[in-house]
């Protein structure tokens, strides 16, 4: 791992976040094919003149003092390394201990989107975990959900998603949510956006209910937050929703009946109006 990134791991591990060592990638760095605009690191024990640091061209090469241009892309640094010793030791040197680092990686870079303090590109290679990758960003924005999800896109062109809970990563420290990330995949993380559902008729405050977007709202917590029910309240519920084409569609709901358990408690949407009536028995 780059110097900068075990700095940041150290850094992490000393205010208690508990990174696990089972969470690392398993080859990490090493399995990573080198693209264009890649910066690469090359040591050549025996050759201090090929000591460099270069960045890869659009077309995949890099130019080399003693053997010229060389074609990198696709390579692995371990596979690069051998190839690069097998250049030097046919041309030049009798003996070549090479060796390959990822300075940063720019053609696939790791991705963070979403409710976080500086969205962007992660701007060095090396084995992040999705705890690294967070802070290495500043880490969760006010206004952040509780989902984030990771896109990985295999070499063939498929396409996988995992979800995982920030409360499980941030709050209870869950080791086996502390994944390793990979060159090129995308995290974003939930933003909450202000959600509102409408009380008309028979509760203590009537009008506009706000919580979150992400967040599971049901009808017996939302009339909670509403103040109740009235003494003239009828039991019968009604949510009207929206169907989506310019029309409504009305759910009903028993409030006893919810409260006895013998009726399940909707959850509620953006937009919904829920209507209570007057008893009239």
């Amino acid at each position: 791992m780059r110097r900068g990134a075990s700095l940041a791991l150290s850094s992490l591990l000393a205010l208690g976040l508990g990174l696990s060592a089972s969470a690392q990638p398993v080859g990490g760095p090493s399995e990573y094919r080198i693209g264009p605009k890649d910066l690469l690191q090359i040591g050549v024990y025996e050759v201090p003149e090929l000591n460099v640091r270069l960045r890869v061209s659009d077309d995949g090469t890099i130019s080399l003092p003693f053997i010229g241009e060389v074609k990198v892309q696709g390579y692995s640094q371990t596979q690069l390394a051998a190839e690069l010793k097998r250049l030097l030791e046919a041309s030049y040197v009798e003996r070549a201990t090479v060796t390959v680092e990822l300075a940063e990686v720019k053609s696939r870079p790791i991705s963070i989107l979403g409710a976080v303090t500086r969205p962007g590109d992660l701007g060095f290679a090396g084995q992040w975990t999705l705890l690294e990758a967070l802070a290495a960003v500043g880490g969760l924005a006010e206004g952040h959900g509780n989902a984030i999800s990771v896109l990985r896109r295999a070499a063939n062109g498929l396409t996988d998603q995992i979800t995982l809970n920030a409360d499980d990563l941030l709050v209870r420290a869950d080791p086996d949510v502390n994944i390793p990330l990979y060159s090129g995949d995308l995290v974003t993380v939930e933003r909450m956006v202000p959600a509102n559902v409408y009380f008309l008729g028979e509760v203590a405050t009537p009008g506009a209910l706000q919580f979150r977007s992400g967040e599971r709202l049901t009808l017996l917590s939302a009339i909670a937050r509403a103040g109740g029910l009235t003494d003239r309240a009828s039991p019968k519920i009604v949510i009207r929703r929206s169907d989506g084409r310019g029309g409504n569609r009305e759910i009903e709901a028993r409030y006893n009946r919810m409260l006895e358990g013998k009726e399940p408690d909707p959850t509620l949407e953006d937009g919904d109006i829920v209507v209570v009536k007057e008893s009239f028995f």
